[in-house]
Order: C-alpha cells, then sequence, then structure tokens
C-alpha cells in the first residue's frame, strides 16, 4: 500500500468522528458503559468480517501488551468522552476534546527524525487560546460542567497518545483492532452490570443512533484510522484532523442540538487555526528534547 493511499484511508475516520458527538447525543439516555458495549460490539463484529477473509491465525502473533494496550486506550477514551458528553454542553465538550489533533502534531515532535517548531509552540497556544474561550464565554454553568470540561480534556490526550504510540507499532497488523473494540466491549459491559442501571434507547431513532455509531466512529473509523497512523503521512493526517471539530460543531447545530454563536465559530476557527499552524514547519526551529 502506497503512503498516498494510507493517508487517503486515514482521513475517511475524520469525516466519520465528525459525526460522533451527533450520534452520542441521539443514544440519550443510554448510560456510558452501555454505551460502549454496545458500539464496541458492533465494532468488533465487523472486525471479525473483515479479518475472515485473511484467517483468524493473522492475530496470533501479536503480543499482549499491544492488546492491552489498544483496550485500555478505546475503553479509556470512549468512556471519558461519553460521559463527557452527558454533563456538559455538547458543542464546547466536543471542541475541547477536540484538542487531540493539536496534541498528536506536539507528541508526534517525539518520534525520530521530528523537530519541535516555533510554529508549534504558537499554534499550542492559539488552540488553547480557543479553548479557554469556550470554557470561559459560558453564560451560566451547573455544578457538572467543570467535570466536563475536564473529561473532555482527558479524551485529547489519551487518543494523541494512543495515535503517536500506534505508529511505534507499525509491524502489528490492523487486524489486531478487532480485538481492541471486542474486549472493549466486553470490559465495558462487565463494568456496566456493576456500576450503572440499564437503561436502553427509548425510540427508534436512539437504537439508529446506536448503529450508526457501532458502524462508523466507533467502527470501521478505528480501522481506517490505524492504517492511517503506521502507513501513511501522520502529519498530514494531523492538519486534516483540525477540520473535525468544525465539522462536529456544524453538525450539532445543522440538527438544531447546538446554537449557533460567535463564541463557538470563534473557538473553532482559533483551534483550527492553532492546530493548523503547529503542524507547519519553521525553518528557524529548536531540536525537540525527544
Amino acid at each position: 500500500m502506497t503512503r498516498t493511499k494510507a493517508t487517503a484511508i486515514g482521513f475517511t475516520a475524520i469525516l466519520l468522528w465528525s459525526l460522533l458527538a451527533l450520534f452520542t447525543i441521539g443514544s440519550s439516555p443510554v448510560p456510558p458503559l452501555l454505551l460502549n458495549a454496545l458500539c464496541f460490539g458492533i465494532g468488533g463484529t465487523i472486525g471479525l468480517i473483515w479479518t475472515a477473509r485473511k484467517g483468524f491465525g493473522v492475530l496470533r502473533g501479536v503480543s499482549w501488551k499491544v492488546y492491552a494496550f489498544g483496550t485500555v486506550a478505546l475503553f479509556g477514551y470512549h468512556l471519558l468522552y461519553f460521559t463527557a458528553l452527558r454533563v456538559a454542553p455538547a458543542a464546547e465538550t466536543g471542541l475541547v476534546a477536540y484538542l487531540w489533533p493539536l496534541f498528536i502534531v506536539l507528541f508526534s515532535t517525539l518520534l525520530p527524525g521530528e523537530r519541535l517548531t516555533r510554529n508549534h509552540l504558537a499554534g499550542a497556544l492559539l488552540a488553547f487560546a480557543g479553548a479557554a474561550l469556550i470554557v470561559l464565554g459560558r453564560e451560566s454553568a451547573g455544578a457538572a460542567t467543570p467535570l466536563g470540561f475536564v473529561l473532555a480534556f482527558g479524551c485529547a490526550i489519551t487518543w494523541a497518545t494512543y495515535s503517536i504510540l500506534s505508529r511505534r507499532l507499525g509491524s502489528v497488523p490492523t487486524e489486531s483492532v478487532t480485538v481492541f473494540c471486542l474486549a472493549t466491549a466486553v470490559l465495558s459491559a462487565t463494568a456496566h452490570l456493576a456500576l450503572e442501571e440499564t437503561v436502553w434507547p427509548g425510540s427508534t431513532t436512539g437504537w439508529l443512533a446506536v448503529l450508526a455509531l457501532g458502524l462508523g466512529p466507533v467502527g470501521v473509523a478505528f480501522f481506517t484510522w490505524d492504517v492511517g497512523m503506521k502507513k501513511g503521512d501522520i502529519q498530514l493526517l494531523g492538519v486534516a484532523s483540525y477540520a473535525a471539530p468544525l465539522l462536529s460543531t456544524l453538525a450539532l447545530v445543522a440538527a438544531g442540538i447546538a446554537e449557533p454563536s460567535y463564541t463557538i465559530l470563534l473557538a473553532a476557527v482559533l483551534i483550527a487555526g492553532g492546530a493548523g499552524l503547529a503542524a507547519r514547519k519553521g525553518s528557524n526551529a529548536p531540536r525537540s528534547g525527544g
């Protein structure tokens, strides 16, 4: 597979993730752990069908440490994300969670051959200004709102770390994501039974939202992102990822879930612009410490 093709495949994950917030809200009032179990069960089933084409023997040579790493990352990220969207406003929380593209650019400087430039640092400050605008620009705040923003920030760190480390696991077959998904589904179901009250979707729309999550943002997207991270242009994908926050917010506004406002628009511009600046390579740059 060529680098260009792998990058294009990785980009499809970004398009799918722009619908993650919309479908998550549509799945309400399903609790986070149960939603995790349902969605990853669907995504893992898709992986089984795909893996069967090559044979399941491809999974035997993968270390249990890799399976543990992938499971913890996927389980942890989505538990944080689904919970964040339950306790804080959708558009604002989603934008904070979507700081992960910026962190991918910054963390990628720790990879061999990469450099930390002034553009990286300036972009980081600009994007964080966007996040601060979201937090400080709210007209009212309930008791749970600070928790929601903390959870969303944790999402960004978790996903960026998973993505960068995936690059270091380039020899691991993408089919291993099937195990990540199924293990996450089992772990989520177990935790749900112990910690949550079972609440199923209350309408056909809710069930369709759960199905859409499992097929797209919490299904195929993980496999295509893995291909992009391992075989594609990681910097280009980082730049492309910055379209996700704006697309996500526009989807929420179009669905009538979020109100259009200059605050959200400005925050989206700051985050996308800062991340784009961070992705540019400056000629006068200090060496990364990594």
